[in-house]
């Protein structure tokens, strides 16, 4: 007798009664159809876009945020470091999502960060409150960072697994792409740094009464088990009926930590190195080097976004038609590391132009994508090699290991690009001082040690001399017995100085002994001087002189420091390639193929045994 498909399960069914109970209890006991299948996928890919705006949003506006709380770049580097690692242990964190639920740990966060965002941020009054606002962000990242790519592998077959994880890696590329064309539209407008944060937490809200309402997942028996195709439908549920949830969840964490999903996760981890660094760095690398405007380097992320999120699409999409993964990995992380070579060259040409930017890495990215979205889909595949029960777990590793490696990543950064801290933190004052009195500080700059040097030897000469005028000192030089030089000598300089001949007369015998080169620099030089210092104001002043030969001396370290950093990208991007070979999946399409057609065999004899009717099998995508 045919087994009866659909038969809802008391156990699952008794509970979300009401419409409070529908709000925690979002268990589905049947694997929906195409159209609401759909539709929790978009769902989870809209609230992933919208947790990276959220975690993104600060890059934009990063040099404004440093100058508000005069804090250095090293903290606020560090901020990024401490999330990270506060990120990575909310992954580990996230392995509970079975008891808690994928959906409400997604729906839920959404409406945590969203509060922080709109509220706490932007009524941030210290560089620490600040921070510790960042970092419960970065938190609530790290849990979400598990719980949508299970939510998707839960959602979508093995044969559309490319093309569904395409759309989820949607979610840190198109949140950097907003982040960028939000504050390239607004900040000419709106320019307190804020209101960013503002505009991003009211959206951010708004996408968690989505979730909250619409979000649901698969029961624990239906998504326990491995699905290959949507035409596995009917045989997963009537296998579930039958599953003890507790088998095979023995030592979780001892399951998953195995050579391919670790060595796995590390490999994508450091091949990512190169993103985290756009993400957060690219503003301060293109203003720095290159002089381009906040606006301008923000434009440059939008190509690089921009291109990335269309390559995942459609490198999903032809991964899953051909059935394989691997190729695509090895192809785009090939194309990555050239791409990053030919980006660090253009690191000491500081003329390089805006388009020429745009180009490379617009192609990198595209690169990017061609090895990310197949590597998603293999690596929840590697999982449910191992365990497909405890995809939650597997994803937990690789979201503790990646946020683990950001963090060791961007701890190095400041040290190995020193000259990024003197340049963020004080570089934009300077070059606003040196624009507004360029030529008074290139007087200071050329002549001012010398004659800092020489008054500082003979302080009660420099001023005397500068009231005596310059005929009157050829004069003197030309034949100092010059009694006619001499008074006028006198004269000019009691009257600049309000002092009696006889001081007058003293303040010439000193400078007598000043030596001739001296004395001479003094003469040609000196008014030049004073005249400088009197046109900047003070503050200006002082501010240069603490803090412009520090940006000078980095301006100049800085081209080469950057490109030890990316090469330390392409040196991440290499290690990717051999880890490539641990990972489940087929090289050939032709082997890929006949597997697929090994197991809608199996899975028909299988329904055969069962007493399932074949027709009883929906032919969706």
């Amino acid at each position: 007798m045919a087994q009866s498909i659909g038969a809802a399960d008391p156990a699952e069914s008794s509970r979300g009664n009401g419409v409070l109970g529908s709000l925690w209890n979002r268990s589905l006991d049947h694997y929906p159809d195409t159209r609401p299948r759909v539709w929790y996928l978009a769902v989870v890919v809209m609230a992933t876009i919208i947790l990276y705006y959220e975690l993104y949003v600060a890059g934009a506006v990063a040099t404004d945020i440093i100058a508000t709380y005069h804090m250095s770049f090293l903290f606020y580097v560090d901020i990024s470091v401490v999330g990270n690692l506060v990120g990575a242990f909310g992954s580990l964190l996230a392995g509970l999502a079975g008891r808690w639920g994928r959906a409400n740990l997604v729906a839920y966060g959404l409406g945590i960060t969203g509060l922080l965002i709109v509220f706490a941020i932007p009524n941030a009054t210290t560089e620490w409150a600040f921070a510790i606002v960042i970092v419960a962000v970065s938190l609530v990242e790290g849990v979400m960072l598990v719980a949508t790519p299970a939510l998707i592998r839960d959602f979508s077959p093995q044969l559309g697994r490319a093309s569904a994880m395409g759309f989820w890696t949607l979610g840190p590329v198109v949140g950097s792409l907003i982040v960028d064309l939000v504050a390239t539209n607004t900040l000419p407008h709106l320019h307190p740094w804020q209101d960013q944060f503002i505009i991003c937490g009211i959206v951010g809200l708004c996408v968690f009464v989505i979730a909250l309402v619409w979000l649901r997942e698969l029961s624990p028996r239906l998504r326990d088990q491995l699905m290959v195709s949507i035409r596995d439908r009917a045989l997963i549920e009537a296998k579930a009926k039958g599953i003890d949830l507790e088998a095979g969840m023995d030592h979780p964490w001892r399951q998953m930590l195995h050579l391919d999903i670790v060595a796995s996760a590390f490999a994508i981890s450091v091949f990512l190195i190169i993103y985290y660094t756009a993400v957060g760095f690219f503003t301060v690398y293109f203003t720095t080097l290159f002089g381009f405007t906040v606006p301008m380097a923000d434009g440059i992320g939008n190509w690089f976004w921009a291109f990335d999120a269309g390559a995942l699409i459609v490198v999903g999409i032809i991964s899953d038609r051909l059935k394989v993964r691997k190729p695509f990995m090895l192809v785009g992380g090939i194309g990555a590391a050239i791409m990053t070579i030919v980006f660090l060259t253009r690191a000491t040409h500081p003329t390089t132009s805006y388009y020429t930017f745009v180009w490379m890495i617009t192609v990198l990215a595209v690169f990017l994508a061609i090895a990310y979205a197949p590597w998603m889909a293999s690596f929840t595949e590697t999982v449910e090699r191992r365990n497909p029960a405890l995809t939650a777990t597997g994803l937990a590793v690789w979201g503790w290991i990646i946020r683990i490696v950001i963090s060791a990543s961007l701890f190095v950064l400041p040290f190995l690009v020193s000259s990024a801290t003197p340049l963020v933190t004080y570089g934009a004052q300077v070059s606003t001082i040196a624009k507004k009195y360029g030529p008074q500080l290139a007087t200071l700059t050329k002549y001012g040690p010398q004659v800092q040097a020489i008054a500082t030897k003979y302080p009660t000469q420099v001023a005397a001399l500068q009231m005596i005028d310059p005929a009157t000192l050829a004069a003197l030089e030309a034949n100092p017995g010059n009694l006619g030089a001499v008074s006028k000598a006198i004269s000019e300089i009691s009257a600049g100085l309000h002092v009696s001949s006889t001081a007058a007369l003293g303040d010439l015998i000193a400078i007598s002994k000043v030596p001739k080169p001296a004395l001479a620099y003094l003469a040609a030089h000196g008014a030049a001087v004073v005249s400088a210092k009197s046109a900047i104001p003070a503050a200006d002043l002082a501010y240069v002189e603490a803090h412009g030969a520090n940006v000078a001396s980095a301006a100049k370290a800085s081209p080469d420091q950057w490109q030890h950093w990316w090469w330390v990208c392409v040196g991440g991007e290499i290690v990717f390639l051999p880890l490539i070979f641990l990972m489940a999946g087929r090289w050939r399409p032709k082997k890929a193929k006949q597997d697929a057609q090994d197991h809608e065999r199996k899975v028909r004899e299988e329904m055969a045994r069962l007493g399932i009717a074949t027709e009883d099998v929906s032919a969706g995508v």
